[in-house]
């Protein structure tokens, strides 16, 4: 008689998970394409403190050319005048700060 159940009762868990496998799986695909609020908020976030890095380093760079640009090296001028065009463009893709 505790065989019978036993297997009944195995027999019963198969079905069971037969029957909610494709939920299951359906979930497990959701969970795996879709991306929560707060995980979307630290990738940006990441990608932010990444553009205000490379700002800073752009800013530090800038001076300096233009230092000796402004001595009569032509070749810095240029390159400060690159270095201005890639921190408009940083500055554009970052959001804008509070006002004080």
């Amino acid at each position: 008689m505790g065989l019978g159940l036993s297997l009944q009762a195995c027999l019963a868990k198969a079905a069971w998970d037969v029957a909610t496998l494709p939920v299951k799986a359906a979930g497990a695909v959701v969970d795996g394409v879709t991306t929560s609020q707060s995980e979307a908020d630290e990738k940006r976030g990441r990608e932010i403190r990444k553009l205000e890095e490379r700002l800073g380093r752009l800013e530090r760079d800038y001076y300096k050319a233009d230092a000796k640009c402004l001595r009569g090296d032509a070749e810095k001028c240029r390159e400060r005048d690159s270095i201005a065009a890639e921190m408009r463009e940083i500055s554009r893709q970052l959001p804008a700060s509070p006002e004080p």
